[in-house]
Parts: structure tokens; sequence; C-alpha cells
């Protein structure tokens, strides 16, 4: 697997640490941003692999850039972005393959902190593919002793695990700004994990998947962290700050923001339960305080398990 040549799309905190782990494995890595000097078409060139680490907003018009240059066939595309699209409510992948049909789409996501990927801090992370071999090649250029990847055949999971699990860190981090203690927390978490399986056996993704590193293991994570962009969303709502404010200050993007809000649209439309959920979206729209948020969540009716 030595000497593969690595196209990075996306030059941010998790694009810029994919591209170290390459790079220290021995590939050519080449990285593309809209800011850098690089051309796309450089970057392109007889690429294996492309793996796009852009923010959800422009992966669409970043696919459709990238369709207009020649690639192999045998290029595999992976996609590192957690998000849905407003406008289709389709998944970073669903956009990959539909553009690329002929291609194999390979979904990375785990437990994955930029920053402690940077500082070489032990990690473990899943990619997930309809074609296996796809998956192995990409597990075999990211692993190393630092960054453990494993491999599985359920991309949608995968993908829904990385991408859910940003609405309940906004969640987390309301919980603890609010100073409401551990037994809050494990139970904000436990069931909302609850409804990431649930909205994701809508889609099709099996349970077991949400109990692994890209499910639990990602939610975990960004529901105990500070650097997670989406947890500190929910830690200075609950501190009294506007979500503008917030956001005019948040370095990055907080993908549950947008995430939250199709996930509200998508669970009203096919009647599908998920009241945390529903409780982040109605406080980011400033139509509850995280207190009366709470409140809601708590003294809803009673049932089991």
């Amino acid at each position: 697997m030595q000497g593969n040549t690595v196209a990075i799309l996306g030059a941010g905190a998790w694009g810029a640490a994919l591209a170290k782990l390459a790079a220290e494995n021995g590939h050519r890595v080449r990285v593309w941003s809209r800011q850098g000097s690089a051309t796309l078409a450089d970057v392109l060139q007889d690429a294996q692999i492309v793996l796009s680490a852009i923010s959800m907003k422009g992966v669409r018009d970043v696919a459709s850039q990238v369709h207009s240059f020649p690639l192999s066939p045998t290029t595999i595309f992976v996609t590192a972005t957690k998000g849905l699209e407003p406008q289709t409510i389709c998944t970073p992948s669903q956009i990959w393959q539909s553009t690329f049909p002929d291609h194999a789409v390979v979904v990375l996501s785990g437990p994955n902190l930029s920053k402690e990927i940077e500082q070489s801090l032990p990690a473990a992370s899943v990619v997930a593919s309809c074609e296996a071999t796809a998956a192995e090649q990409v597990q075999l250029v990211f692993s190393s002793a630092r960054f453990r990847v494993y491999t599985n055949s359920d991309p949608v999971g995968v993908e829904l695990g990385g991408t859910l699990k940003n609405v309940m860190a906004i969640a987390a981090g309301v919980c603890d700004g609010l100073h409401l203690g551990t037994n809050a927390k494990a139970a904000l978490v436990t069931r909302g994990l609850t409804e990431m399986v649930r909205i994701g056996n809508y889609w099709g993704a099996k349970t077991e998947t949400f109990y692994g590193l890209s499910g639990l293991g990602d939610l975990l994570a960004t529901c105990n962290s500070s650097l997670s962009r989406n947890y500190q969303v929910g830690y200075q709502l609950a501190g009294g700050k506007s979500l503008t404010e917030i956001l005019a200050h948040l370095p990055g993007t907080a993908e549950g923001v947008n995430t939250c809000q199709v996930l509200v649209q998508l669970a009203r439309q096919k009647n599908i339960v998920i009241p945390i959920t529903e409780q982040v979206y109605r406080l980011l729209q400033g139509e509850v305080t995280p207190r009366q948020a709470l409140d809601e969540l708590m003294l809803r009716n009673i049932k089991q398990e």
C-alpha cells in the first residue's frame, strides 16, 4: 500500500489530521481547499483515493466540480463529512455515490477529535463500504500504531452514527452548562442513543452499528469533550449566549445545528418520535430556554424503557 496518491478535499482541522496520517504512512498526499493555491485538477491528478473532509454545505458543489475532471475507474471516494443536506435529506456518501455511481464510496467515521489526533494521541475509527475491498484499502492507508481503523459493511449506519450524535452533543453541552450532574448526563446520552437507533433504522441502518465506534463511541467522545464544536454550542447556550453569537465565534462548523433542523423535518413527516432532538431544535430556534427544554423532557408521559 506504500506510495498511493491521496487527494484530501478540505484543509480544515479534520482534513489536515487525515492528511498527516496518510503522509506518515508513506503515501503521496495532496490537499485542496477553496482558499489554497493548489488547483483541484492538480490535486486530483492520478489520485487513487479522493477523501472529502469539507463541510456539509459544500459537498454537492465540490462533488460536481470533481466530476468534471478525468479520474481512473478504480479511484475510491472516501467521505469524512458528518451532516445531512437540507434540501434532499441526503447523506454525504449518497451525494458522492450519485455523482460517481460506478466508483466505490467509503465512509470514515468514529470518535475522532481532530486536535487529539494531531497530537498523536491514540484513537480508533471505522471505514465502511458496500465494497469490502475498497474499505480494506482505505483501512491500510490510514491505520497506524496510534490510529486503529476497523472495517464495517454498514456504511449507512456508520455515517448516520457520526451525523446524529452531533445533535446529542449539543444537548450534552446544555446539560453540563446547566450543571445538571452525572445522573442527568448518563440518562441523556443513553436515551439519545435510542433516538439515533430509531432514526437509523428508518434509513435501513443496522441497530448493532450504533453500539460500535461510529455510534456509541463517537457519541461518548463528543458529549464529553469541550473540543467538540457541537458540545460548545450547547454549553454556551446554557450560559445565556445567543446562537448567532456562538456561531460567529466558533472555529469551524457545528454540523449538529443544521442536522437538527433536517431531522425534525423528517421526523414530523414520518412520525418518528425523537423528543431530545425536538427540544434541541426548539432551543436552537429560540422557542424555549434550556431550563424549559429540560422540564419538557422530564415531564413527558412515563412509559416502559
